[in-house]
């Protein structure tokens, strides 16, 4: 992919860590410009508190071949958000990829919690995260998009919209915050299709985030270890894997054929021919089905 992206500007709104970071990495190994959104920098924290920054991913996509810009942005502020619009249309004068990725929510979730039960707080404060941000970014970025033909528009969220259809997602809000993003990625295909520019959802699979390599306590160097701990953790995924997917339609001139779909890594590694780093082709969605979801003893290998 290389150089694919040249000349191209791109937005990943929440790209401090985790996909975001992945995505914009290699949109900036295809050479691209893109400019990285986040809460978290180097003079101040999230309530995350944890020590990735936008400026270290700005600086991890220059060093991939891109031009990394840093913008802190709180995606609930609208006075931001058009602000950052502003900058890039002053700057740039287009942008070409905008990636919907601000989440945010770990922490605010209780599994298998009833809505009954669980902080009413948290889960508002969840969905606002998980949701709003991604409509107030799209409010005030679409503009700078559609004008130039081509415009890409990349969903974030967690499970394809046929496996989210039949499985219940963790809790109340968590399931409504991933199911909301899917749909708003077949909202935004139906409005922005005549328009000449494509949207869709997509999801990685087992992510390999730096928060879930501490929440097994390895690395991405020994993430294997972990495996005792969790066997079915061997479909997992780097960040770069759905980077690489999102580069990949970045780079596909008839990319509006996927307009308004549901579409997953592993699905896209298949069509396009990309793999993680090392080389492989997790295909997480079809193992959870078959595999995990399903009783089996874990057996990832074949899936990868």
């Amino acid at each position: 992919m290389a150089g694919a992206l040249e000349g191209r500007i791109a937005l990943v709104a929440g790209a401090t860590r985790g996909a975001g970071r992945g995505i914009a990495v290699e949109l900036g190994t295809a050479g691209a410009t893109v400019y990285v959104t986040g809460r978290s920098t180097r003079e101040r924290r999230s309530e995350y508190d944890r020590p990735e920054t936008i400026e270290d991913t700005a600086e991890l996509v220059t060093a991939a071949g891109g031009r990394g810009i840093a913008v802190p942005t709180d995606h609930l502020v609208p006075a931001e958000v058009r602000a950052l619009a502003e900058r890039i249309d002053a700057e740039q004068g287009r942008l070409d990829v905008l990636v919907n990725d601000v989440w945010g929510g770990e922490h605010l979730f209780g599994w298998n919690v009833p809505v009954w039960e669980h902080d009413l707080d948290k889960g508002l404060r969840l969905l606002r995260l998980a949701v709003e941000t991604h409509a107030v970014t799209s409010h005030h970025l679409l503009p700078l998009l559609l004008r130039r033909p081509g415009g890409l528009v990349v969903e974030m969220t967690d499970g394809t919209a046929e496996y989210n259809r039949d499985t219940y997602r963790n809790s109340f809000f968590y399931d409504l915050a991933k199911s909301s993003v899917l749909r708003m990625a077949f909202s935004l295909g139906h409005e922005l299709g005549p328009r000449g520019a494509t949207a869709v959802a997509l999801t990685p699979g087992w992510l390999r985030s730096e928060m879930m390599l501490d929440h097994f306590g390895v690395t991405e160097e020994n993430w294997r270890d972990a495996l005792a701990r969790e066997p079915h953790f061997g479909i997992s995924e780097t960040p770069f894997f759905v980077g690489r997917a999102v580069a990949a339609l970045a780079a596909d001139p008839d990319v509006a054929r996927w307009n308004g779909r549901s579409l997953s890594s592993g699905g896209l590694a298949q069509v396009y021919g990309f793999t993680d780093r090392d080389g492989s082709r997790p295909d997480c969605w079809r193992y959870l089905v078959e595999v995990q979801d399903a009783g089996k003893p874990a057996a990832p290998e074949a899936y990868r």
